[in-house]
């Protein structure tokens, strides 16, 4: 999924109750008196797609009206193409409520990450014309620009177009706000100083990656010889005739854009953008120009006559090449194919975008010779509920899925499962593997607890059937997952096996805040005080904790989002002093501020403390996240001990209980 929305994916990632809306939820009466989910009218186009108009514009008609209340979207727009002609170009509701604007044609979106798309076409055009080889190391494309790689294999064209970079920030460039409207802030500059380094062997795992993309941007941008944007401008919009469609944000462009909204209805601030050219999310464009995109797309790279671009680049953007195990595509070159359960057994590649207050999604069916775009002014997931309601109508399942047969493990086998893991994009995504009575079991904090059952040694599925596939490195070792829960955060990454630490000389094993501080040090979120000694009784100052707690809390890797949360995290505190020491109330407080964690059972704080923290400390301690020496006595009693100041072991238990891979409540 929070939140006035940070980057393309981070709506999917973190409006995890609306995701579950948008692949559970069915269709109720339409407004023409009609029922979208009526069995006799799916059975009509069930095997055809969508083909009349009318038919189309009802359909739409009546599942806008549903999601677009559901969803609290002010206005939005929808284009279906169908054999290389428009069906519904068609805008619902308001550009701008306040002014009364409705949404048309010509109603300009921020599109968000489908821009990723466009680069993957721009990168493929130079492909074709023999300036760029997909397999060669992508620093001969960069000008000298240099990537720090860890790995000894070559990053490559193709890992960048296939978000299997490998590096450690993948959204190192997500940087959106108000202040860079009217700045002029060049890519090269932009990455020179916010490099990452390529820390996993390139093309082995799956990463949502807008470094990547931008990177690959850029690399268009020094082959050709011109910006990034005049190149798009040149060699993609205008031969697609494209005409309302830009990477910048103009004035002519904000003139003509849909206002921004908030998830409930706010109006929100439009954002600019670091870099002012960003390749992987900032081209801003029209339905009408969409249609233009995805007609070039099923014809096969070609519009009105003109090759764009050849059939062998379209049909490596429109075929799976990275799969978490062959029954789970998870992306082309460009495009991606989350949601396996909404395919309803067809080959579909899509591509969503978020930026704050705009959200976006084009689905394409190669096979079917149909593809549809929507964008909308808000923050949710109302793509995917289109998205399924229209798969369900115009292409739901026809074979049923047989059930899958499983297999015990045995304890001994599944050593090499076992551990703790972390998500390579969304660090604070945390998940523990351990072994029971012949099955797995998982515990994250994102979808709390599950058995897993064996279908072959790489795959095995929850109780829900959704599939867990592992991956091997490249020496053999079990050493990622891909989880696709819709409910959680994890299939936006495979996670990674993470690798245990030393202990410390002054932690004995006996020790009952041992477990946190090693989680914590091997998460290089809270390391040694000195050489290898932890200092578990040492003091923290405010500052000191604040950096250990933007580190677990795991969004520090998102410029905007650090800001956002540094400014968060001491809502509410009186005094906040960096060099000073920090009491257990601030600290809690501050934790509280990013965990939003939910008050459970009645719990009654005795002892001091300050009013401003108290409802803090009561919702933390009911859902279990308190240290070893505090005790909930059976009245449900608590004594935080709130004045006194924080230890370093304390925060230990504090930070890995609240961020790490525990399901809440967390039960003694």
């Amino acid at each position: 999924m929070r939140k006035a929305i940070r980057n393309t994916s981070l709506a999917v990632l973190l409006l995890s109750a609306s995701i579950v809306t948008a692949c559970t939820a069915t269709n109720d009466t339409a407004t023409n008196g009609a029922t979208v989910s009526d069995q006799k009218s799916t059975e009509k186009v069930s095997l055809e797609g969508p083909k009349d108009s009318k038919e189309v514009e009802a359909f739409a008609n009546a599942v806008f009206a549903d999601k677009m209340k559901e969803f609290n979207t002010v206005g939005s727009n929808f284009v279906v193409v169908k054999d290389g002609k428009v069906l519904l170009s068609k805008g619902y509701g308001y550009a701008d409520r306040e002014k009364k604007i409705p949404v048309d044609k010509d109603t300009v979106f921020q599109i968000g990450s489908v821009t990723k798309s466009f680069t993957a076409l721009a990168a493929m055009q130079l492909v074709d014309q023999g300036k760029i080889d997909l397999k060669h190391d992508i620093q001969e494309y960069l000008g000298g620009m240099k990537v720090p790689n860890k790995t000894g294999k070559p990053l490559t064209m193709f890992d960048l177009l296939t978000y299997t970079s490998g590096v450690d920030l993948p959204d190192i460039v997500t940087d959106y706000s108000v202040e860079y409207l009217n700045k002029d802030i060049s890519m090269k500059g932009y990455l020179q100083k916010n490099m990452p380094t390529v820390v996993r062997p390139p093309g082995e795992v799956y990463t949502y990656d807008n470094f990547g993309f931008m990177l690959a941007g850029y690399a268009v941008e020094n082959v050709s010889g011109m910006p990034y944007s005049q190149y798009m401008e040149k060699n993609v919009f205008k031969p697609l005739g494209m005409n309302k469609t830009s990477v910048r944000l103009t004035p002519e462009v904000l003139s003509n854009m849909a206002a921004h909204y908030g998830p409930s209805g706010e109006l929100q601030p439009t954002m600019g953008t670091a870099p002012s050219e960003k390749p992987e999310g900032s081209i801003n464009s029209t339905g009408e120009d969409m249609a233009n995109y995805l007609i070039m797309h099923l014809n096969k790279g070609e519009f009105e006559g003109k090759e764009i671009v050849s059939k062998q680049s379209i049909d490596l953007m429109h075929t799976y090449q990275v799969y978490a195990d062959p029954t789970i595509p998870i992306t082309t070159v460009g495009f991606e194919g989350y949601f396996n359960n909404v395919m309803n057994g067809q080959h579909v590649i899509l591509k969503g975008g978020n930026v704050p207050g705009h959200s976006s999604l084009i689905a394409i069916l190669p096979e079917k010779n149909t593809a549809f775009y929507l964008s909308y002014n808000n923050d949710s997931m109302m793509s995917l509920g289109v998205y399924e309601a229209f798969m369900n109508h115009y292409f739901p399942k026809t074979v049923k899925t047989q059930p899958s047969t499983y297999s015990k493990i045995s304890k001994q086998t599944a050593q090499a499962y076992v551990g703790l893991y972390r998500n390579t994009r969304l660090y604070g995504v945390r998940t523990k593997i351990s072994y029971a009575d012949g099955n797995l079991l998982m515990e994250t904090g994102t979808t709390g607890k599950h058995t897993l059952r064996m279908v072959h040694p790489l795959l095995f599925e929850d109780e829900a059937g959704n599939k867990m596939a592992f991956k091997k490195d490249k020496s053999g070792d079990i050493t990622y997952f891909y989880y696709t829960n819709p409910q959680g955060m994890d299939f936006v990454a495979h996670a990674q096996k993470v690798k245990m630490k030393t202990g410390f000389s002054d932690v004995p094993n006996g020790s009952v805040y041992k477990s946190y501080i090693d989680n914590l040090n091997s998460l290089d979120i809270m390391g040694a005080k000195s050489g290898n000694r932890f200092d578990p009784k040492g003091k923290m100052t405010q500052g000191e904790f604040a950096d250990v707690l933007l580190r677990a809390h795991g969004m520090h890797t998102f410029p905007d989002e650090f800001r956002e949360n540094k400014k968060r995290m001491i809502a509410g505190i009186p005094h906040y002093q960096p060099k000073s020491l920090i009491t257990r109330q601030m600290a809690a407080v501050m934790i509280q501020n990013l965990k939003h964690a939910a008050p459970g059972t009645n719990v009654k704080l005795i002892g001091k403390t300050d009013s401003w923290a108290v409802d803090a400390i009561a919702a933390l301690v009911s859902q279990g996240i308190v240290d070893p020496d505090t005790k909930i006595n059976s009245n449900q009693t608590v004594d935080f001990r709130s004045t006194q100041t924080l230890s370093r072991q304390e925060a230990s238990a504090l930070l890995d209980k609240a961020f790490d891979y525990y399901t809440l409540p967390i039960k003694p």
